[in-house]
């Protein structure tokens, strides 16, 4: 076996541990000390878990695939398979394709003919999603609702791959329920929780990508910032993740810094000074429009 393979990337691995110590201490010691304060605890958990599970299918913090996603197996968010969010992931990476509303898989842009086809009311939520308040309300349960009406055609059309993903996801959600059964923390108070962790995703995906004709432009650099791109381990510099997607979370802050020019014209100047500035442009208006404005209809 090469050197390379013994390879540990500590700080990740330093993180993983770190974060399933502080999600036992909330459902446990912080639940029975006072419910909210572990309820906000495990919400930022669970969101710091995701950006996890992102950094381990990127090939973190060991060499071993099988060795990294043991480390991330335990599905904490609940919603999503890591399989499924691997999957769908690496397919996204393929950067030529970004935005499309077939072959992107976390594009959130339609097709103009689908779109002319939906009923009003779906339009109307569609369009509100489109803001970042729904984005974040209603973003979760749109994005769930939309991976299991596929999954369900794939593991009727006999995908066994995907039918493997969600019995492991299964499986996972079985041992969750089990050291819930004996934490302080109401099911109902970690259900909240984990919607409301995948909602503070939603911030970061919420414009993360744009359509433009050249594909190097579609990827954005949030610039300032310190809670949220800690939870999201610096995938606020987004168009460096995409250009270096093999580079732990931990350097990319320096590799932007010595490099901030050729990043900004790399992306054509697709930048935001912070996430307050989103918050404050697009929490109650729309970004962009939901049919692809670049797209012809198929």
């Amino acid at each position: 076996m090469s050197e390379r393979a013994w390879e540990i990337e500590w700080p990740t691995l330093g993180l993983i541990a770190a974060c399933y110590l502080v999600w036992a201490l909330a459902t446990t010691v912080i639940a029975a000390f006072w419910l909210p304060l572990a309820a906000v605890i495990l919400t930022l958990t669970i969101t710091l878990h995701s950006s996890l599970q992102h950094e381990v299918l990127h090939g973190h913090p060991f060499r071993s695939r099988a060795w990294n996603e043991a480390l991330v197996f335990l599905p904490v968010g609940l919603f999503f398979p890591y399989g499924r969010f691997r999957d769908l992931h690496l397919a996204h990476h393929r950067d030529e394709s970004l935005t499309d509303p077939y072959d992107d898989p976390e594009s959130n842009y339609m097709d103009p003919a689908d779109w002319a086809r939906m009923p009003g009311w779906a339009r109307a939520l569609r369009r509100l999603n489109n803001t970042l308040a729904g984005r974040m309300l209603f973003g979760p349960a749109v994005s769930l609702f939309a991976v299991l009406k596929a999954d369900t055609r794939a593991i009727h059309a006999g995908d066994r791959t995907v039918a493997r993903d969600w019995a492991l996801h299964g499986a996972g959600l079985v041992l969750v329920g089990l050291w819930l059964s004996q934490a302080a923390m109401p099911l109902w108070v970690y259900v909240a929780a984990a919607y409301a962790g995948f909602s503070i995703l939603k911030i970061r995906t919420f414009l993360e990508h744009r359509a433009h004709e050249r594909a190097r432009g579609r990827s954005v650099i949030v610039e300032g910032g310190r809670i949220l791109p800690f939870l999201f381990l610096n995938n606020n510099l987004h168009v460096v993740h995409h250009s270096k997607p093999g580079v732990a979370w931990y350097r990319l802050p320096k590799l932007y810094s010595e490099n901030r020019d050729t990043y900004l014209r790399r992306n054509e100047g697709y930048y935001y000074t912070s996430y307050a500035e989103i918050f404050r442009r697009y929490f109650l208006h729309a970004k962009d429009p939901v049919p692809h404005p670049l797209r012809p209809p198929r």
